[in-house]
């Protein structure tokens, strides 16, 4: 890395770097990020300060926002940075191929996350107005259904790998049952999910998995409609065409399904590695949302958030930003910030105010929905399983990060088969 030049004294800093080559800056991906993400953003917030340059798969210039109060202004102000990726310049000059893993986080699709101002609002009502009719719908009952399904595959042998067995297929196993799809898409749909999410040069090949599956969806939900996600969108008011109604099924599905199922190991990985949090728990002193809002702020499920775009020079954090310039966002990294955070290990019982549903117009709208799946399969999982306990010491788990997120690799357990 190279040192972060000072324009003049107290005048915003620039990135000569950024801007022209890339053999300094820190990669987002590889072998080093998958180990360590948050050293990662310990010395670059050392170097460089609340915003950073790094590169992204495919070695695309970006600037990671790491500091919590940026991360605001950034959520807060789509006039100024933007979610359509259209105006990417780098995009616009023919930097990023469109086979490029990148484009299926970053690329534009007629979807509430790519639009900002009153296209964003009529397509977002569509998709929240469905959300909460859902939510209403005892969608604790379909989780209860499928974690029962799930722990009975397992229960009569005495261990298991809560990862594997358990937290990486259930939400997706409930999302099949909200959107209308047969439970036997809900494996392959996890899989190909992840593998979106992950990147990588099989990306590509899944998010078209996905698409095939959920275009199929709607036409069969044209000619038989349920009380379903999909059939909601089909006769919103909001006038969804094909594309639209496509494209929010695959964003509520990726984004649903990958971030709760991490959310539910990382809920999991706690309990289990705290007696006294097992215990309160178990005896109903603690309630399970204490513990999801501990993981929100420490280790939540998005660890970076794609992305904005400047519409304007502008700067950020003592930085110089370019019009047409990446942004992502460090959820994980802003919620530790130590200038709101000196001491991380304070409790943070009741404060609602962490990155972790992102923020501003935004700001994630099913939270309900995936506070409802964690808090009925913790439930469920304890209620089934007496004795469970940790079956390795808990400095052997381990997690592997893509540059959005760090995932727990497995977390073995026991109990009274």
């Amino acid at each position: 890395m190279t040192d972060h030049p000072a324009d003049e004294e107290g005048a915003p800093r620039g990135c000569p770097v950024m801007h022209g080559g890339a053999d300094d800056l820190t990669r987002l991906y590889g072998p080093d990020a998958a180990v360590d993400p948050q050293g990662i953003y310990g010395r670059l917030r050392k170097e460089y300060g609340a915003v950073a340059p790094v590169l992204l798969e495919g070695d695309v210039r970006a600037w990671l926002v790491l500091g919590y109060r940026e991360s605001r202004r950034v959520l807060d102000n789509p006039l100024q940075f933007s979610r359509d990726s259209r105006i990417w310049r780098d995009w616009q000059e023919g930097g990023v191929e469109e086979t490029s893993p990148l484009i299926q986080m970053l690329g534009w699709r007629p979807d509430c996350v790519s639009q900002d101002g009153e296209p964003h609002r009529r397509l977002r009502r569509a998709v929240t107005d469905n959300l909460d009719t859902l939510a209403g719908r005892g969608i604790r009952r379909h989780v209860t259904h499928f974690a029962n399904k799930q722990i009975d595959a397992f229960a009569g042998r005495g261990s298991a790998d809560l990862v594997g067995e358990y937290a990486e297929y259930l939400p997706m196993l409930v999302l099949t049952r909200l959107f209308g799809l047969p439970a036997a898409e809900g494996r392959s749909l996890a899989a190909a999910c992840a593998q979106v999410l992950k990147g990588g040069p099989d990306a590509l090949a899944h998010n078209d998995r996905i698409m095939e599956i959920l275009g199929e969806l709607a036409e069969r939900k044209r000619l038989e409609p349920g009380p379903d996600f999909t059939t909601g969108l089909l006769g919103h008011t909001a006038g969804l065409d094909e594309g639209e109604i496509v494209s929010h099924l695959r964003l509520v599905l990726i984004t649903a399904h990958t971030t709760t199922s991490n959310l539910l190991a990382r809920v999991l990985e706690l309990i289990l590695t705290d007696a006294s949090r097992l215990a309160g728990l178990v005896s109903g002193q603690r309630a399970v949302s204490e513990v999801v809002e501990e993981v929100m702020w420490n280790t939540p499920p998005l660890a970076v958030l794609p992305g904005r775009f400047a519409t304007a020079d502008l700067e950020l954090g003592g930085t110089q930003i370019k019009e047409g310039d990446l942004l992502v966002l460090g959820l994980a990294a802003g919620n530790l910030d130590p200038d709101i955070r000196p001491d991380s290990g304070v409790s943070v019982h009741g404060n609602q105010s962490h990155l972790a549903f992102s923020g501003g117009p935004h700001e994630c709208p099913g939270q309900n929905i995936g506070q409802a799946i964690i808090e009925t399969a913790v439930d469920t999982l304890l209620h089934r399983l007496p004795g469970l306990r940790l079956a390795v010491p808990a400095d052997e788990l381990t997690s592997t990060a893509s540059t959005w997120e760090a995932r727990l690799d497995a977390l073995p357990v026991e109990f009274a088969a």
